[in-house]
């Protein structure tokens, strides 16, 4: 059933305004908010600029709701890619052992499955609606402290971050800590309109910003996740970057808008259609194209194969060009490789960075860290860090770095990128040998 919000009216400087009570959203949705918690292993792939979310190496804890009374459950990649098994816990204290569907690392989205009837069920809303402003409810595990709820506003819409360009978060101001990671975020009506996704912190807790994926993109996320197994998206094969004013004037646009291309990979659908380095893409299908990220993000929901008209300025003038995107596939993550162990004779589990991964970091090859064993985040390597070069020598792919490890003697430097940052970090190397896995 539909929970409206009441609230008891006051006067602030002859303004008319109304606290909301969230104890009724709170009482009927807060059964279908799950705690999740996985086997001991380290932390999952998440880019560097965000704080750790959920757990430590002992095991993770973090968040989910159910949006099927059959047991489907919608929470975070980077919440159950750090184990081989799930456990989700209701409210009722009933526990399951719960399937991993599958996984979007680029959006940080993990279906889930429980073997179950007649659960409780959140009731899913339209983000677009959602105003900057409106009030909004977050329930979770913050801290392992299962179904907690806290409250706050909506603070920005279409909010792009580092590392994540493909997707518009919603920004709020609701305390979300470590562990709400993978939890419903609530409007008034008791519809979830976000899964709190990231926090911006010094500290690891909360401190006024907090990030959540708008519900449409993780609801068609699971859609595909369900069918067919992975996410598919578009891809044309170009870097993008912003328009500035200076920008605005050069190209002589009437405002500081669009996306300015600096890249287009040979071949690629943007070279076939005859999209050019210096063009502005102003608007992709019916959607504009706002800011840089927005292209990023409307081409990645174009349907591969299936022509797409592109509004670019070129030569102080608009021009419209049929473009018939690529696919840009990134497999998920099923339980059976959920259940790998953690191998590697550095105690690593890396994959080789995508080319739009590359584009985005401006870097040549490198390796992303997906896990790390205890001994090695002791060394100073962190989930996220992108391994450049073992002692001195570029390694752009699994091969190189067993290569180069298998030469080292005793120990090895890793050069490493963190953020906007490269570092050395020295790891003594153990004396039995394994395999680096992806």
């Amino acid at each position: 059933m539909a929970v409206g919000v009441t609230g008891c009216a006051a006067t602030q400087r002859g303004v008319l305004w109304s606290v909301p009570d969230f104890s009724a959203m709170a009482r009927t949705y807060g059964p279908a908010v799950v705690n999740i918690g996985v086997a001991r292993e380290a932390s999952a792939t998440r880019p560097h600029g965000f704080p750790p979310q959920g757990g430590t190496d002992d095991g993770s804890l973090g968040s989910g709701f159910i949006v099927s009374e059959d047991g489907f459950i919608l929470t975070n990649a980077h919440v159950v890619a750090r184990g081989s098994q799930i456990i989700v816990k209701l409210t009722d204290r009933r526990e399951f052992r719960a399937q991993l569907i599958g996984t979007d690392s680029v959006a940080d989205v993990a279906l889930l499955k429980i073997e179950a009837r007649g659960l409780p069920t959140v009731r899913i809303g339209d983000p677009e609606r959602t105003e900057v402003g409106d009030w909004a409810l977050a329930i979770g595990s913050p801290y392992g402290f299962s179904n907690s709820a806290t409250a706050g506003i909506v603070s920005a819409k279409r909010r792009i971050l580092p590392g994540a360009e493909y997707m518009p978060f919603l920004q709020t101001d609701v305390p979300v800590n470590p562990g709400n990671s993978g939890g419903p975020l609530f409007n008034l009506n008791g519809e979830v309109i976000g899964i709190n996704a990231r926090i911006y912190s010094n500290s690891g807790g909360y401190q006024g910003l907090s990030f959540a994926i708008p519900i449409d993109v993780a609801m068609d996320i699971k859609r595909q996740l369900q069918t067919k197994g992975m996410v598919t998206r578009g891809r044309i094969g170009i870097s993008v970057q912003e328009v500035g004013q200076a920008l605005a004037q050069s190209f002589q646009l009437p405002r500081p808008q669009g996306a300015l291309i600096g890249y287009v990979e040979k071949g690629g659908a943007a070279d076939r259609a005859g999209i050019r380095s210096g063009d502005v893409i102003m608007r992709i299908g019916t959607r504009d194209v706002v800011q840089s990220a927005d292209a990023l993000i409307h081409i990645a929901g174009l349907t591969p194969g299936q022509p797409a008209p592109f509004l670019i300025w070129r030569d102080r003038t608009q021009q419209v060009l049929q473009v018939v995107p690529d696919r840009f596939d990134l497999p998920s993550l099923p339980a059976r490789q959920a259940r790998s162990e953690m191998p590697g004779p550095l105690g690593l589990v890396v994959r080789p960075l995508l080319v739009q991964e590359q584009q985005v970091l401006r870097i040549d090859g490198g390796l992303l860290v997906q896990r790390v064993s205890a001994a090695v985040s002791r060394a100073g390597v962190k989930v996220g860090d992108i391994v450049l070069a073992v002692n001195g020598h570029p390694v752009a792919g699994i091969p190189a770095l067993l290569e180069e490890v298998g030469n080292a003697e005793g120990a090895v430097a890793l050069l490493v990128q963190r953020g906007s940052a490269r570092l050395f970090i020295p790891i003594e190397l153990p004396q039995s040998d394994g395999d680096v896995a992806e």
